[in-house]
């Protein structure tokens, strides 16, 4: 089955070289010769990324293994190392996320386009699972995404449908060793309790991975139907100005359901990340009932004035000559001369344009 081929023509994906993440472990393993095998057909090529985290005494041994298979196999390799210090907490999230910036900053650099990522049907089930544990919305609760977008880099999984077992029984009958990644045994994180947990889940409730993994395709098509809604209602019913403000009438806002006021909020209010859901839902709830005396959310200030929702930056610069300014800007935009604004949305408006600080 051409399953790397068949995803990359599904999102029309033509480019020459695409790029794979390989650990050394069994899964990324078979992803990059599969896909070296799949590809070569079609005269594209491979390029495989291994990221050195140092965070064993081992790391750099096995990266180097990976670098000898992969010139074994023709496939162009490049270690990549994390250098620096390294936290003292939370350190498999941010080897995690040096992981992808290092992937993505020599990504950018040799203007390849897109990664593969090793991601499969176990690791699909373990994420729903601690989601559900950490009590995740319909979002959350939709899992990891075959496709993705993360600092301009198209991020493909071909194999979330895939059992990594048979992963390991591609690599058995080429005879290739696969590097076992020990910390995946470690039930000091809810990932692996819950990789402990799988099988006797299975066992005495016949909930097991391909029965969650449908599970969760069917919860991301609700939520793709869902956001699509959502996207018809920010064209329809919110205003941007300059690209700074935005605003939607308040009537509008208490016509929508709670899910598509708690998706505007979160999606208005955010910066990189979507704001914490219960900051989310106390701002929604603030602004059911009256008065509401403003909030402040992901560096941004809601205001409620002229029975319209006001959602500005937080800081802007608060000037004496505004209003004089504001005079000006209207003769050079007519269309606001009739459009009462709160003060701060005014001053955001301004900034936006051009007028410098010192000028307001």
């Amino acid at each position: 089955m051409q399953i790397v081929e068949e995803l990359l023509a599904k999102y029309q994906i033509r480019d020459e070289v695409i790029a794979v993440g390989v650990s050394g472990g069994a899964d990324s393993l078979a992803l990059v010769l599969q896909a070296a095998e799949e590809l070569a057909v079609f005269g594209r090529k491979v390029v495989a990324l291994t990221v050195d985290h140092g965070l064993r005494p081992t790391s750099r041994l096995e990266a180097e293994y990976v670098a000898g298979l992969m010139q074994k196999h023709g496939i162009e390799h490049h270690i990549l190392t994390w250098t620096g210090e390294k936290p003292a907490t939370g350190i498999e999230e941010a080897a995690r996320q040096a992981r992808y910036a290092l992937i993505a900053e020599w990504c950018n650099q040799n203007e390849v386009r897109v990664l593969l990522t090793a991601h499969h049907a176990k690791d699909q089930a373990e994420t729903f699972l601690m989601r559900l544990q950490r009590g995740s919305g319909l979002e959350g609760l939709c899992g990891i995404r075959e496709y993705s977008v993360r600092d301009g880099l198209v991020i493909l999984r071909p194999l979330l449908g895939v059992n990594p077992e048979s992963l390991r029984d591609y690599l058995r009958q080429r005879d290739i060793v696969w590097v076992e990644d020990e910390s995946n045994r470690d039930t000091a994180f809810l990932r692996g309790k819950i990789r402990r947990f799988l099988p006797e889940l299975t066992e005495n409730t016949g909930i097991n991975i391909e029965k969650i993994c449908n599970a969760v395709h069917n919860l991301q098509s609700a939520e793709d139907y869902i956001e699509q809604q959502l996207e018809l209602l920010l064209a329809h019913d919110v205003v941007w100005d300059f690209g700074t403000v935005c605003r939607f009438k308040y009537t509008d806002y208490l016509s929508w359901h709670k899910e598509m006021k708690f998706r505007v909020l979160a999606r208005l209010c955010r910066r990189e990340y979507i704001p914490r859901a219960e900051r989310v839902l106390a701002l929604a709830n603030a602004l059911n009932t009256l008065p509401f005396t403003g909030a402040t959310l992901g560096g941004r200030e809601i205001i409620l004035a002229y029975d319209w929702i006001w959602i500005v930056p937080e800081r802007v610069s608060k000037g004496l000559q505004s209003r004089k300014l504001w005079a000006e800007f209207v003769q050079q935009h007519p269309l606001y001369k009739n459009v009462k604004m709160p003060h701060k949305a005014k001053l955001a408006i301004l900034q936006k344009v051009g007028v410098k600080s010192n000028d307001l």
